[in-house]
């Protein structure tokens, strides 16, 4: 308990470390640029004492809870020695830690407007919902998929420079043969889908499968699932928006 406090503590003094840059930018602008009052400064005091709590606790929890439950659940798959269990954990991870994700549904739905300003879809409901729930599983598909082809360059030891360099090469071609209101949108879903919860786990994941492999190292192979991450939707998003122009 005692060695669990110690750590909170530690914590909490490096969310406060980490957000002293952006109160001290802010402060500066508002007094030397902006020079107008502040209103409702109490508000944002507590606020502000809210996002470090939150930080500090969400910091804390990824320590004691996804980090070990990546890396065990990495390491009893490979002790089981099933291929087909490990894969499908993998995809499953991409996937449902990408399908919720709050900032991907914001995307989704204000591509789905453009996608009506454009002449893409029809200007309805129906067609405005479908849009952008299919935005949305294309992008879970593509981190599910980046998953498995992470977790297969590990077993296999691929090379992840080559993979990565092929990865955006086709990503350069299919842009060119993409219309031009989905390039955007594309490009922006390779940031949405490295959330705060996606990123431990599948670094976690990463790292406890190479450690558990004979031969690998877990620095040098057990990092870069999130440039898969990163790299398969824009991929994925620009064959959709391909696609839709086609029905």
């Amino acid at each position: 308990m005692k060695d669990s406090l110690v750590a909170l503590s530690k914590d909490a003094l490096s969310s406060l470390r980490d957000l002293a840059p952006i109160v001290l930018v802010i402060a500066v602008f508002q007094v030397l640029v902006i020079q107008q009052p502040v209103s409702g400064l109490l508000a944002i005091l507590f606020g502000g004492l809210l996002v470090v709590a939150g930080l500090t606790c969400f910091i804390f929890g990824l320590r004691i809870a996804l980090f070990p439950i990546g890396e065990d659940l990495a390491h009893s798959l490979a002790r089981k020695g099933s291929a087909f269990w490990l894969f499908t954990f993998a995809f499953v991870l991409g996937f449902g830690t990408t399908i919720a994700e709050p900032a991907l549904l914001a995307v989704a739905e204000e591509a789905a407007e453009v996608a009506v300003g454009a002449g893409a879809i029809p200007d309805s409901e129906e067609a405005v919902s479908n849009y952008a729930s299919g935005l949305r599983l294309v992008v879970a598909l593509s981190v599910g998929v980046a998953l498995l082809l992470g977790v297969l360059r590990i077993v296999k030891n691929w090379s992840l420079p080559l993979m990565i360099i092929g990865g955006y090469i086709l990503v350069v071609i299919v842009t060119t043969m993409a219309p031009a209101e989905i390039v955007g949108i594309a490009y922006d879903s390779g940031g949405v889908t490295t959330s705060t919860v996606t990123v431990p786990l599948v670094t976690a994941l990463g790292v406890g499968l190479a450690s558990s492999l004979k031969g690998r190292n877990p620095m040098t192979d057990g990092f870069g699932l999130i440039a898969f991450a990163s790299l398969t939707p824009i991929l994925f998003v620009l064959v959709y928006g391909i696609v839709m122009q086609w029905v």
